[in-house]
This record gives structure tokens, C-alpha cells and sequence, in this order.
């Protein structure tokens, strides 16, 4: 049996990009949906993109953009969007056509800051860092390994392990569909832009010299 898996990270309380990621999974017959955290952050829509992670099922963790909304909730405690932020959990351990998938926001165990990052500002691969990881993963015993929060998007092969970062649906307009069990990997653009294999706050002040502000 094979099975597809819709992978998206670091929505960041952007619907519009999320939206056309889901539709790709439902255009693909995805089986299961996975968020490898950080919901919220940097835009003001959240109801909206918590609204379409709960339609669509989405397996989602929490991030530290997350994590910090609860913190900084005040007043807003209670309010439904910090009650899920709240009820996500750190890591997601799944087993699917004989394959053990591992999801975290950063990197193992349950790290939500520092991330797995193997790749310079220009999107290519840090050998470095590539074994630097690589010799961290030993005797990680997962066939998948899914992460999200650097802002990258790569798929790689570390010792025995296959990591992936399939990138945030905004900032790198990303998404990954993950087929089980041959663990081939296939990514999609989003919004008809180009992906950004790395992004950071340095890059979106030089092209654009503002905070960012969508609006939908």
C-alpha cells in the first residue's frame, strides 16, 4: 500500500498560503496532514488558519511563535486560539506502512529554538552542518525525522535517517508530500512564487524594508 502524507510548517497565522497547500493535499489524495508547528506569529489572522488546521485534521505541534503567544495571551488566556495553541503537543510519533515518523518544531527531543539548519543564505547545503547532524542522529532510531522553524527546505538523508523541512507556507512558499513506504518526497510552490530554499529577517528587510502585514 502506498500512502501520502501533506507536510507544512511555519504557517504563521497566514491563511492564504495554507489554503492553497491544503488544496494541493486534497488534489493529491493525502492521507494525513502534518504542521510541524509555529501557527502563530508575525500576522494578525489567526483565527482564520487555526480555523483551517482543525477542518482539514491537520497533525500540528506547537512552535516557540506559539508558545510565546500563550505566554504574552493576557487577557486572551482563555480565548479558543490560545485553548489550541495550548492543547498542541511538543513531538508527534507516528508508525505508517512500517516507518517510524518523529515530528518536532526545532530539532530532538522536544526543542522548539535552534533548529536543524543545513543551509547557507543561498539555499545551498552546508557540508558542516550536514555531518555535524549527521553524527547528532546516530542512534536515532526513526526512519523520518520532520521539523520545521529554521526557515529552510531541504530533504536529506542523514545516516539512517531521512530529515525534512518542507519550509513555511509563507515566507519560503512551500509545502511536501511525503509518499510511504519508498519515502520519496515531492515539493510544491505556493502563491505562483518562487521557493525561497532559505529564509530570514535579513531577507525580507532588504526586499521590502518593513514588518511585515498581510492582510486578508
Amino acid at each position: 500500500m502506498v500512502t501520502k502524507i501533506g507536510l507544512i510548517s511555519d504557517v504563521h497565522a497566514s491563511p492564504v498560503p495554507l489554503q492553497q497547500a491544503l488544496d494541493i493535499f486534497e488534489r493529491e489524495k493525502v492521507s494525513d496532514i502534518i504542521c510541524a508547528g509555529d501557527v502563530a506569529g508575525y500576522f494578525d489572522t489567526l483565527d482564520e488558519t487555526i480555523e483551517l488546521l482543525e477542518r482539514h485534521h491537520c497533525k500540528t505541534i506547537i512552535g516557540n511563535h506559539d508558545q510565546q503567544y500563550i505566554e504574552s495571551a493576557g487577557d486572551k488566556a482563555d480565548s479558543p486560539q490560545a485553548q489550541y495553541l495550548r492543547a498542541l503537543p511538543e513531538t508527534i510519533e507516528l508508525s505508517i506502512e512500517n516507518k517510524k515518523l518523529f515530528i518536532v518544531h526545532a530539532n530532538p527531543p522536544s526543542a522548539q529554538h535552534g533548529g536543524i539548519k543545513l543551509l547557507d543564505q543561498y539555499g545551498e547545503l552546508i557540508q558542516q552542518q550536514k555531518d555535524l547532524w549527521q553524527k547528532k542522529l546516530a542512534g536515532f532510531d526513526y526512519d523520518v525525522l520532520i521539523v520545521g522553524h529554521s526557515h529552510q527546505v531541504y530533504t536529506e538523508l542523514l545516516g539512517n535517517v531521512l530529515v525534512i523541512n518542507p519550509g513555511s507556507t509563507e515566507f519560503n512558499h512551500s509545502c511536501m508530500i511525503l509518499t510511504l513506504p519508498d519515502l520519496s518526497v515531492q515539493t510544491f510552490a505556493l502563491e505562483n512564487k518562487t521557493i525561497l530554499k532559505s529564509w530570514n529577517f535579513g531577507m525580507l528587510f532588504h526586499s521590502n524594508n518593513r514588518y511585515p502585514s498581510r492582510k486578508n
